[in-house]
């Protein structure tokens, strides 16, 4: 995934001399995402073969709700980009006895083992964007910087075999940004979505978003919406390939 930081940084900040906002404006909110889990991840070594491990059939991953944070900063300067911050947790974990043998990080977990995992994909994004339209639809175009810092763990209990391996997901990754909102007019309802894709040799990535909202007079608002995200990367003895979707509530205050 490293070899994608060159791939992307340009073509979608080279619009710099398109509108920009009238005045500063910021917005901050935090959502609730619950998405479904599904795919696989494969852990090879040098010398050993990994399996192809399925995250619901043979892990027994469910749907668990997750926080995401965030903070945009708007300007009138026309050149400099706006800013915004995004936080994700993104941790979810299972157990139970597993019903093939799984051969994760050099180790064979053994059929009728109890086996716990970890999944963190947690992340920090940041995206510097431009703002195209500023009306009754808004629309922002730029690039994100996503941060990934977590790691995919197999372990048995100490009992038993007392296995404990584990890969790190520990990677940067550039990616195309853009933003829509289409504002109902004199109700305060709103359509927006969000789009985050990349796709680079044998690594992409899609996150999707769109939501239905309301926003206040005073810049209060609420959102529903449904996330759809879907990760194909390689790194290092580590291969997955993720598929979360799910639906997602949102609230926030901009001014």
């Amino acid at each position: 995934m490293k070899k994608l930081l060159g791939a992307v940084t340009i073509a979608s900040l080279s619009v710099s001399s398109v509108v920009q906002a009238d005045v500063a404006g910021f917005e901050v909110g935090g959502y609730q995402w619950t998405p479904d889990y599904s795919g696989t991840i494969l852990s090879s070594t040098s010398t050993v073969a990994g399996s192809t491990i399925d995250l619901q059939n043979d892990l027994g991953f469910t749907d668990e709700s997750h926080n995401v944070i965030y903070f945009s900063l708007e300007h009138p300067i026309p050149v400099l980009p706006n800013l915004k911050i995004t936080s994700s947790d993104f941790e979810n974990s299972s157990s139970g006895v597993i019903t093939r043998d799984l051969v994760f990080g050099g180790e064979t977990f053994s059929v009728s083992e109890n086996v716990t995992t970890v999944m963190d994909t947690s992340n920090m994004e940041y995206t510097l964007y431009y703002e195209i339209l500023d009306n009754w639809i808004n629309w922002d175009i730029g690039a994100t910087i996503r941060q990934y810092d977590g790691e995919v763990g197999l372990s048995t209990p100490a009992n038993g075999s007392n296995l404990n391996e584990s890969e790190l997901l520990d990677f940067t990754i550039p990616l195309f940004y853009t933003k829509a909102r289409f504002d109902l007019p004199f109700t305060g309802f709103f359509i927006d979505g969000q789009i985050n894709i990349i796709s680079y040799d044998d690594d992409s990535v899609s996150d999707t978003m769109i939501a239905l909202g309301y926003e206040s007079e005073i810049g209060f608002g609420a959102s529903l919406g449904y996330r759809s995200f879907d990760l194909e990367a390689q790194e290092d003895d580590l291969d997955v390939d993720l598929k979360f979707d799910g639906t997602y509530f949102n609230l926030f205050f901009h001014f």
